[in-house]
């Protein structure tokens, strides 16, 4: 026997309960926004909060602290010397970004050919740097590739004369690539373990060979996973800051130990707030253009929204 009333009959409700329902949907909703609230609390105050901050500092004059105005950007954008360092750092992230694709790319793609076994493994080798300290890391390749290191030995060995590596940009590249590299394979591995490869399959069986389909039907699938790594790693390389301080030199610095140099020895925080703030909004320009030419290939996946 149906329990449920006649047709059109609402029932009372149990005791305790509400006569709206929407009030009991919008209950789960108002907890939801309060646990909500801690992670923006959180990052109004450690990440909102120095951002207003340097801003402010950034328009506060160097030598009278009391004025305002744009005295620090002048200086920054108006030296040879700081727009070099700009130049040279911007060279070092591109040169890291494109290194770190050429290596990770093909090992991104293997790992989707081989067995789950081998996927493990190669998994583990790419995750297995995060468990030592970056400063760790950059002490090993000082020992490498100071002038009587292995790596430096094996050059002279070969015939290319005398070899210097430790103290210049390219010991800088050599340690960031090696520290950026997983955060390359893993955007690429992602997207690439997403592609039909019987795509390739239907585009051989149309007469195109196989280096053909790889280029013309692969390879532009991959691109989110292109961009998102290659965003990645070009955004962290221009703010590191351990491996040019390690492996580089007052002679080849880059923005990240000016900035710091600014504001701990110089104690010019408002020199430190205008080269870091145009170096945080040069990072997001970058972020915005990457999201925007990813866009029509991440709706060609199915990846994120499909709207608009």
């Amino acid at each position: 026997m149906n329990s449920a009333g006649p047709v059109g009959v609402q029932q009372a409700p149990p005791p305790g309960g509400s006569l709206s329902g929407a009030g009991l949907r919008r209950l789960p909703r108002d907890r939801w926004i309060l646990v909500a609230l801690i992670p923006l609390a959180f990052v109004a105050i450690f990440f909102a909060y120095p951002v207003v901050e340097m801003l402010r500092r950034s328009f506060t004059d160097f030598l009278t602290p009391a004025e305002s105005g744009f005295s620090n950007y002048e200086w920054f954008l108006g030296s040879s010397v700081q727009l070099e360092i700009l130049r040279r750092t911007f060279t070092s992230a591109l040169l890291v970004t494109g290194i770190c694709l050429v290596l990770g790319y093909p090992y991104a793609y293997l790992m989707t050919l081989v067995g789950w076994r081998w996927r493990v493994i190669m998994m583990a080798a790419v995750l297995m740097p995060f468990w030592t300290s970056v400063i760790v890391r950059n002490y090993s390749w000082i020992i490498l590739l100071q002038d009587n290191g292995p790596v430096v030995s094996a050059l002279e060995d070969l015939g290319l004369g005398s070899v210097r590596l430790l103290g210049t940009t390219t010991a800088v590249v050599i340690g960031m690539t090696q520290i950026m590299l997983p955060f390359m394979i893993l955007p690429l591995y992602s997207v690439l373990s997403r592609i039909d490869r019987s795509l390739l399959l239907a585009a051989q069986s149309l007469g195109a060979n196989p280096r053909v389909a790889f280029v013309r039907v692969y390879v532009p699938l991959s691109v989110p996973g292109i961009m998102a790594g290659s965003t990645i790693v070009f955004i962290l390389a221009l703010g590191f800051y351990f491996a040019p301080v390690l492996l580089g030199s007052p002679q080849n610095s880059l923005l990240s130990q000016q900035i710091v140099e600014q504001v701990s020895t110089l104690l010019a925080f408002g020199r430190g707030g205008a080269m870091a703030l145009v170096l945080l909004i040069l990072t997001l320009l970058l972020l915005g253009l990457g999201a925007r030419g990813a866009r029509p290939y991440r709706r060609a996946l199915g990846i994120g929204s499909q709207d608009g």
